[in-house]
């Protein structure tokens, strides 16, 4: 069974900023792309951003400036900087690695909230 693991998410006041980090097994470092969706209460998981790993990233609109995605290859790990958060942004954080069109394995989840 494959396991990727996010940790990182907590309550943060707005303007500040999260890492969110999930580690990878590496068996999983045959996947091509890695990513973050997330689900907030009484709505659709999204995609947040993915990270191909021969380069490439791909954002949604909404987080595009304010978070990044990056990857150590030597710690098989994927992390997710969030900067200037918005209460908004609340939601369950999901790490996912699999194909740039579709991810095949799904992290637990990491809850951030936003509030003051």
């Amino acid at each position: 069974q494959v396991h990727l693991v996010e940790s990182g998410g907590g309550l943060v006041q707005p303007g500040g900023s999260l890492r969110l980090s999930c580690a990878a097994p590496a068996s999983l470092f045959s996947c091509s792309t890695f990513g973050w969706y997330r689900q907030a209460p009484m709505k659709q998981r999204e995609l947040v951003g993915k990270i191909a790993i021969f380069g490439g990233t791909n954002y949604a609109d909404s987080v595009k400036g304010r978070f990044t995605i990056s990857g150590d290859n030597a710690k098989n790990t994927i992390y997710l900087q969030m900067n200037s958060l918005k209460p908004e942004v609340t939601a369950v954080y999901y790490c996912t690695g699999g194909t740039w069109m579709k991810p095949s394995y799904w992290g637990q989840g990491t809850q951030v909230t936003v509030s003051s």
